[in-house]
């Protein structure tokens, strides 16, 4: 309880905005869970995985996932103004089959932009 109300708040601010790409900072932000994990007497010498769903904790980067997913939705959907939530380029030609809310892959070159919120939701 003490590890989610106090600590994972830490790991997860502003998840859509930073999300790390690096797999180096994954782990870095992931071990900080394993270590809280760990912590727990009767589940210390459990593998990682076990402990989560002991604990019904879910990995970081599903939740990093989720919540862009969320946002996503959020965005799609109207519920942010328009002026501020972040430009997803929508797919307006579409056929037969599908929805209204595709969103278009567009193509790029560097990592910034390769790893940004509007880039990422797109391949998921």
């Amino acid at each position: 309880m003490l590890y989610k109300s106090l600590v994972r708040p830490h790991l997860e601010y502003a998840n859509s905005l930073w999300n790390p790409y690096q797999k180096q900072d994954i782990k870095a932000l992931e071990k900080v869970q394993m270590r809280a994990t760990r912590l727990v007497t009767a589940l210390h010498d459990k593998p990682y995985q076990k402990r989560l769903r002991t604990l019904d904790l879910l990995t970081l980067k599903f939740r990093r996932l989720r919540g862009d997913m969320i946002e996503t939705y959020k965005i799609l959907s109207g519920i942010y103004d328009t002026s501020v939530s972040p430009d997803i380029p929508i797919i307006s030609e579409y056929a037969t089959r599908g929805n209204s809310l595709k969103i278009a892959n567009r193509r790029c070159h560097y990592n910034l932009r390769k790893y940004s919120f509007s880039m990422r939701i797109t391949n998921v």
